[in-house]
C-alpha cells in the first residue's frame, strides 16, 4: 500500500512554472481568428441601417434623425455579420473581449454634423459681377 500517491505531482509542481498567467499584468494573446468585440468608425459610417437588419441578437440601432449608432455589448453575440454587410467597411472585429462590468452598458457614437455645402460659383460669373 503506497502512503503518499500525491507526492510526486506535489514534487512536480513545486518545480515547474505556474500553468496560469498573472492577468492584470499580462495581457492575453488570443489568436488570430478569435471574434473579440465591434468596433465603429463613426467617420465613415453613413447611417444606413443595415449591420442593425442584419444583427440577429438586435444588440445595434442606427438613428438616422439623430445621427447616432449605438451598439449593447452585452447583447452582442460576435457573429460578424455586421462586419460583413458593412458597405463602407466602417465596423472591424477587434480581438480583445469586453470589459467586464457590474451592469449592462450601451455604447453610443454620435456623427458630427456636415458642414454646410458652400455654392460653386463660377469663374464667369464672379467676373460679370467684378465688371
Amino acid at each position: 500500500m503506497n502512503m503518499m500517491p500525491f507526492t510526486k505531482t506535489a514534487l512536480k509542481n513545486l518545480f515547474s512554472k505556474p500553468a496560469t498567467r498573472m492577468y492584470p499584468q499580462q495581457a492575453r494573446k488570443y489568436p488570430q481568428r478569435t471574434r473579440g468585440h465591434i468596433e465603429i468608425n463613426i467617420d465613415t459610417c453613413i447611417l444606413c441601417g443595415i449591420c442593425s437588419k442584419k444583427c440577429p441578437a438586435d444588440a445595434i440601432t442606427v438613428d438616422r434623425a439623430g445621427r447616432t449608432w449605438s451598439i449593447e455589448r452585452f447583447g452582442c453575440i460576435q457573429c460578424g455579420y455586421c462586419v460583413e454587410s458593412c458597405p463602407k467597411k466602417s465596423l472591424s472585429m477587434l480581438q480583445d473581449y469586453t470589459q467586464p462590468a457590474g451592469q449592462k452598458r450601451i455604447d453610443t457614437f454620435e456623427k458630427p454634423p456636415e458642414p454646410p455645402k458652400e455654392p460653386v460659383v463660377s469663374e464667369q460669373k464672379e467676373a460679370e459681377k467684378n465688371a
